[in-house]
């Protein structure tokens, strides 16, 4: 970077950072500092179960200003059954800990675990919220190969979630995260060649967030649609929530159709973001 950026953070991702060989660590921290002025600071990402006093010290001295917790579930059935290797309790006491010492908070799901469920996916993002995170990602499933949730997908055990309900669930909770002014900064991964190549089955979509705002909408029209006659309904929205409302391959406008309204949208910059106003 050229210019100084007050917004952009220097970060390490990809595994739990504070759980690998603490020279090596050191080191990499090391490595930022002819460059830490240029930037608002660091993030880094690990498990629940490697924060503690000591380590939140050390990482306050190199600059780290954020620290996002991979929790994926405050289920301890659905911890276990995955092998995560820590608890929800664990999660509670790191969170604590991290936002005591001034980090900002990040907290990290995935939906559609094994053994997992809607409810029990609803329940742990009710419980982050309870932790206040700065900011949140949730992950639906996927299922690679030769892993071992792969192994349990051919025998059977494991039913990965489909497109529609991980997007039915995911729109519920990033409408819950966003109500309570938590930051949803990631929903669903990232696109790779390795992704498309190595998934055996799950919900992966390339504009997976568009779809669940898409629902959000389609979903907030429904609920206001039914203080009116089904005759034709203006539909005022912000112009760059247009083509979420209208849905993919106008799925959303299908639908309404289908229940019987006819629409007239009209974009209004006045709307605020993903709202809208019947009439």
């Amino acid at each position: 970077m050229k210019e100084k950026s007050t917004n952009a953070e220097i970060a390490f991702f990809g595994g739990s950072f504070t759980a690998i060989d603490r020279e090596y660590m050191q080191s990499l921290l090391d490595a930022t500092k002819p460059y830490i002025d240029r930037f608002y600071g660091i993030r880094i990402s690990t498990r629940p179960d490697c924060i503690d006093d000591e380590i939140l010290t050390l990482l306050k001295s190199y600059k780290v200003t954020s620290i996002e917790l991979g929790a994926q579930s405050m289920c301890d059935d659905v911890l276990c059954a995955n092998d995560r290797g820590h608890t929800a309790e664990d999660v509670r006491i790191a969170s604590k800990l991290i936002k005591e010492y001034g980090f900002s908070l990040g907290l990290q799901m995935m939906t559609g675990l094994y053994m997992s469920n809607d409810d029990k996916d609803i329940y742990t993002a009710d419980e982050f919220i309870a932790l206040s995170p700065d900011t949140v990602r949730i992950y639906p499933t996927i299922t690679m190969k030769n892993t071992r949730l792969a192994q349990l997908y051919y025998d059977g055990e494991y039913v990965p979630q489909t497109l529609d309900n991980a997007v039915d669930l995911c729109a519920k909770l990033l409408y819950k995260f966003t109500k309570n002014n938590i930051n949803v900064i990631r929903l669903g991964l990232h696109h790779s060649d390795s992704l498309e190549k190595d998934m055996v089955a799950g919900p992966y979509h390339p504009a997976f967030r568009e779809l669940c705002e898409s629902k959000i909408l389609l979903n907030k029209f429904l609920s206001l649609a039914k203080n009116f006659d089904k005759n034709e309904i203006t539909v005022k929205i912000n112009p760059k929530c247009v083509s979420k409302f209208v849905g993919n391959e106008k799925g959303n406008i299908k639908k309404i159709k289908e229940i019987g309204y006819d629409l007239i949208i009209i974009q209004d910059e006045n709307v605020s973001y993903m709202d809208m106003s019947l009439s």
